[in-house]
């Protein structure tokens, strides 16, 4: 009797086992359908006609893959866009049409690298040394400290144009990519320090006195000991500060008008406002503005999840 007992408890717990599994793979599966789907779309529709884009019923693979939206991209600037040549290129036949801003998201695409990195260094340099004096450091006010610099990312982005336009404007910085490092900074910069302060707090608190014993200024201990032991954490900060900036819209929209500081969301953006749409282009650009993304998730995903989970367990 025990034993068939045994076998019988046995049979459930693999029952269970195997249904857990089967559940879990399900979900995985709608999961990667879900975020994945889209991107996979994006990617093969670029290498499309627009012909083949706009056909009933679509199709996954590209039945004649053309590399030509790129070839469009990276030329745009051999041929101006006019609206005789536009007229000559149909989107729905050829697919060679090219909107008006085509030459545009090249320049488009740097001023978004640059913002973006700019950005994101700024924000390591001003949130470890914030994080560090507000986690490591006792001084009156602390916590009112902590609490003010969160409150400000409880008001909503919107509610911030039209003071932010007004400031910008005043000291000369609207059409600038100043402007925009200064709005995407103050955006991104609370949460940067969230996450460093609880980095910095699960850091043995045994590790500070004996670097201030051996003589080190908090710099040198900021250098020294925290620096190297919150890698993962400063890595996750710098890679939402470049991506925050990078798909960031409302602001950017706002403050620039031209392209000298436009980012490439609003460029890309436009080509849907265009004489006519083509899908072709427009996907064929949509692919090129997440590669920088992908390539840096990539290369940092195993700071990035042990960084963004830093602080979450403490002892």
């Amino acid at each position: 009797m025990p034993k068939t007992s045994s076998r019988a408890a046995g049979r459930s717990f693999m029952r269970r086992s195997l249904g857990r599994g089967a559940l879990l793979a399900l979900f995985s599966a709608l999961l990667v359908l879900y975020v994945g789907g889209p991107v996979t779309w994006l990617a093969s529709s670029s290498f499309k006609t627009e012909a083949e884009i706009t056909a009933r019923p679509p199709t996954w693979i590209p039945k004649q893959p053309t590399a030509g939206n790129f070839a469009a991209i990276f030329g745009s600037d051999a041929e101006p866009v006019t609206y005789e040549t536009r007229r000559q290129g149909d989107a729905a036949t050829s697919g060679r049409f090219l909107p008006s801003g085509a030459a545009n998201l090249l320049p488009a695409l740097a001023n978004s690298l640059i913002v973006g990195i700019w950005v994101a260094a700024l924000n390591v340099l001003l949130s470890l040394t914030a994080a560090y004096a507000i986690a490591v450091i006792d001084f009156r006010g602390r916590q009112g400290t902590l609490y003010t610099i969160l409150v400000t990312r409880v008001i909503p982005d919107i509610a911030l144009i039209v003071p932010l336009f007004l400031a910008v404007r005043n000291f000369g910085l609207v059409n600038t990519k100043l402007a925009l490092v200064l709005t995407y900074l103050a955006v991104t910069l609370p949460f940067t320090v969230f996450i460093l302060i609880n980095y910095f707090e699960s850091v043995p608190r045994d590790l500070y006195r004996a670097a201030r014993v051996d003589g080190c200024a908090h710099l040198q201990a900021l250098w020294h000991v925290y620096l190297p032991l919150a890698m993962p954490a400063i890595v996750a900060s710098l890679m939402f500060a470049f991506l925050t900036s990078w798909n960031e819209f409302i602001f950017a929209l706002i403050l620039t008008q031209d392209i000298k500081a436009q980012t490439l969301p609003i460029v890309i953006s436009g080509f849907v406002m265009d004489f006519t749409t083509s899908f072709s282009f427009i996907n064929a650009a949509g692919v090129i503005a997440i590669v920088p993304p992908v390539l840096l998730a990539m290369l940092f995903e195993r700071y990035i999840v042990s960084g963004l989970t830093a602080g979450a367990v403490k002892g």
